[in-house]
């Protein structure tokens, strides 16, 4: 687990003056690890979040063994783990998070494989943490796990997802499946002829929305801040880059 908090000006330093603040959990994709994804979940820190990265056991490139998709059903169960440990880090005085970590607003977030496990986490009733109070899934899928869960019972929380309409890996058709019956509030964003993983990995005007958009997201749910969700809709709604809507549509790469 690699770990962000918001820190006093460039030194690493633990922020406490404003704190305890949210936990965010993050699953990255299949073969992927956190620092891929280090400039989002930086500006999640910097935007007053506790984030954790998690390099999952069985899907990240250097796995004994080598990496497989068959670990995907434990994954939830990973992800769920780590926010028990984040809490408790957060109760023990030698520990950098001492203080750090507000055990009432967390939020489970993902890319890829690690979407569906965020998915799971917070909807599917066989793997749910009812602790999680936001969801976000980007470019995901609603994965077949093991189990006889069902999906999105009473009290699910809310949900951002985000999807590329160029994304060959996770098309749209599987991030509209699972958006059309998740219950409100909801919130999908499509960023036009985007791939499946250079908005959360690289520096380009995809990036700069999803940085925007999500870090809104989290201050409207774990903040409760008023203005976050007016700031999201204007972030998100850029000529020939993005836009809100009930569903996205497959279209050609920018």
């Amino acid at each position: 687990v690699t770990v962000w908090y918001p820190a006093i000006g460039s030194t690493d330093v633990a922020n406490r003056s404003g704190g305890p603040y949210p936990l965010v959990v993050f699953g990255p994709g299949y073969l992927q690890v956190p620092s891929n994804y280090a400039g989002l979940l930086q500006h999640w820190a910097a935007a007053g979040f506790v984030v954790a990265g998690i390099t999952f056991p069985r899907t990240n490139p250097s796995a004994p063994g080598g990496p497989t998709e068959a670990d995907l059903p434990n994954q939830p169960g990973d992800m769920s783990f780590v926010i028990s440990e984040m809490l408790s880090a957060a109760t023990r005085p030698s520990s950098v998070l001492y203080g750090m970590v507000n055990s009432s607003e967390i939020a489970a977030a993902g890319q890829s494989d690690g979407g569906n496990t965020a998915l799971a986490l917070g909807y599917d009733s066989a793997y749910k943490d009812s602790r999680v109070k936001a969801v976000l899934v980007l470019s995901g899928a609603q994965y077949p796990f093991q189990g006889t869960g069902s999906w999105f019972g009473a009290g699910s929380p809310p949900l951002l997802a985000t999807q590329g309409t160029a994304d060959t890996i996770n098309p749209p058709s599987y991030t509209n499946a699972f958006f059309l019956p998740a219950p409100q509030p909801k919130y999908l964003l499509c960023l036009s002829g985007a791939d499946h993983l250079s908005p959360y990995t690289s520096q380009n005007s995809y990036a700069s929305v999803v940085d925007a958009v999500t870090t809104d997201f989290l201050d409207q749910e774990l903040y409760g801040q008023n203005g976050a969700l007016g700031r999201m809709m204007s972030a998100g709604t850029v000529a020939g880059i993005s836009g809100f809507g009930s569903q996205c549509q497959p279209g050609p790469p920018a």
